[in-house]
């Protein structure tokens, strides 16, 4: 079918359910167009829009200039891409209009079809694989899908799924949010508890979750995850980028969460759909006979259970952060009722709070789900208000006036707020520990180590009390150690650049002539 056809068809569609009663927004939703195009294709009679669409079609091109241009390009080159095209025609093309790339892109499209220039794509080589032994790998991967909810809404759902490279079989859970390095930690706790055991051996994509940096096949992992698998027996094995076909297995299985479960399938909350994603797991995802195997993935898996590493839980359980909007109160809605937060924690509209369970506590942190602002216990019922009187308290100024008090106990008042308050950014809920224990320190050690001390913690970004007494403490000791009579320092290795006379020195050579005395004498 070509495209004028297609466009008609279009056309005699919207008048046909017109007719029928359907309003401008029902028929804009059906056939996924926008309402304007909708009201506009209504109001033409078949004539008129047989002549808008042979307006369009003669339509006279913008980079038409530039045609034989493109054109001897991909003669030579037929593997250009429309964004490589565009900086060519940039680079040579002193006049060359500011269009945006899809403008490009279409340009390029019609020039291919024109001249019969399809873009070739290298074709890739596959090799048939043998399946992994019992126990030996499982494969992860991410999915994110839309549901619609009974208020006929939008919900937006992300998933983490694992299956076990020999038996096929699968977990699958789902969250609200996108996935971080916790969030994904705990996906394989709740894995590795469904299945009762752990691979040897998991294969990943290069996602941001896991890894920081590629390093040249030197994987540098996030802080979080390899603390994570330096506890855990499996290894790991990241695909290279742009490499789905490597970890195949994974890869059907999210295709299969989205068009066997998920599919028209209405969103109620996350409780209810990972309620739902278990059943469906028991009675097909692992109890049909899979595709290519023709055996049960749940059978299979209670041969492959007794080669799987035992599982020793080593995460706590707490459900995933969802965010909250800050009232102007400083309080949050949670499930019909109010939570109190701390006083300034509302920093004006679209101030958001990160919000997690940890079975009857509701846990709220700032939005990044690092610092933790408060802990209510979860009430039961609806409209009640739930308050912490502490929150009440205007805790900045007292704050304020211990700084200043600590800034005047320094040499460089001035150097020491502006660190003093580096120190409040970076430890907000314990300022006023850290502050109690810097005084402490300040008050027992002498003005010019405080002041050095002081001015190595500003050099090095350093923001912690305790390291501000340790580096206190170091300098009291070096200071001792000098003082001490007839001291002897012996330096070991010294790295100052000076070199020892004794270095240069050469050990003495016996002659040959003197052995050859001794050999005669004989």
């Amino acid at each position: 079918m070509n495209v004028y056809l297609a466009k008609f068809i279009m056309y005699f569609e919207i008048h046909r359910m017109h007719r029928e009663g359907h309003s401008i927004s029902q028929i804009s939703e059906h056939l996924v167009i926008n309402r304007r195009t909708v009201r506009k294709y209504l109001s033409m009679s078949e004539k008129e829009y047989e002549s808008f669409l042979k307006q369009q079609s003669d339509r006279k091109k913008l980079l038409l200039p530039y045609e034989d241009f493109v054109h001897g390009r991909l003669e030579a080159f037929q593997d250009t891409s429309a964004a490589q095209m565009h900086d060519w025609l940039k680079e040579h093309n002193v006049g060359f209009p500011g269009v945006s790339q899809k403008t490009v892109f279409n340009f390029v499209s019609w020039i291919r079809e024109k001249y019969n220039l399809p873009r070739i794509q290298p074709e890739r080589q596959h090799q048939l694989v043998e399946e992994t032994p019992y126990g030996k790998q499982a494969q992860v991967d991410f999915g994110e899908y839309n549901l619609r909810t009974s208020s006929g809404k939008r919900a937006k759902v992300f998933f983490f799924t694992l299956v076990l490279s020999r038996s096929r079989f699968k977990y699958v859970w789902f969250i609200d949010c996108y996935f971080t390095s916790k969030l994904a930690i705990q996906g394989h706790e709740q894995a590795f508890d469904y299945l009762k055991g752990v691979p040897d051996e998991i294969v990943y994509d290069q996602d941001k979750v896991f890894i920081v940096s590629e390093n040249g096949g030197d994987i540098i992992l996030t802080d979080g995850f390899r603390a994570y698998t330096r506890e855990k027996s499996f290894s790991l094995l990241f695909c290279r980028k742009a490499d789905p076909q490597s970890k195949g297995k994974i890869e059907n299985v999210v295709k299969y969460v989205k068009q066997n479960f998920l599919y028209n399938r209405t969103y109620h909350n996350l409780e209810t759909l990972n309620d739902e994603a278990m059943g469906w797991l028991g009675r097909t995802a692992n109890a049909l006979p899979h595709a290519f195997t023709q055996k049960e993935p749940y059978a299979e898996w209670i041969v492959e259970q007794s080669f799987l590493t035992s599982y020793t839980a080593c995460l706590k359980k707490t459900s995933p952060f969802t965010t909250y909007t800050v009232r102007k109160d400083n309080s949050i809605s949670f499930k019909g009722n109010l939570y109190s937060l701390p006083l300034d924690t509302y920093k004006g509209p679209g101030t958001l709070v990160s919000v997690a369970i940890d079975q009857n506590d509701l846990l709220i942190f700032d939005q990044k789900g690092q610092v933790e602002l408060c802990k209510h216990r979860i009430a039961s019922g609806k409209g009640i208000k739930i308050l912490n009187t502490d929150h009440k308290r205007d805790k900045s100024s007292a704050i304020n006036e211990m700084i200043e008090q600590l800034c005047l106990l320094m040499q460089h008042p001035d150097q020491a707020k502006e660190w003093l308050y580096t120190l409040k950014a970076a430890k907000p809920r314990y300022i006023r520990d850290q502050l109690l224990i810097l005084r402490q320190a300040i008050e027992s050690a002498n003005p010019d180590i405080v002041d050095k001390t002081l001015q190595y913690c500003l050099t090095n970004k350093i923001s912690s009390a305790a390291d501000f007494k340790s580096i206190i403490a170091y300098y009291q000791q070096q200071e001792q150690k000098a003082e001490e009579p007839g001291a002897k320092i012996i330096q070991l290795n010294p790295l100052n650049g000076i070199v020892s006379e004794d270095a240069f020195r050469q050990p003495e050579k016996s002659s040959i002539e003197d052995y050859q005395s001794l050999l005669k004498k004989k």
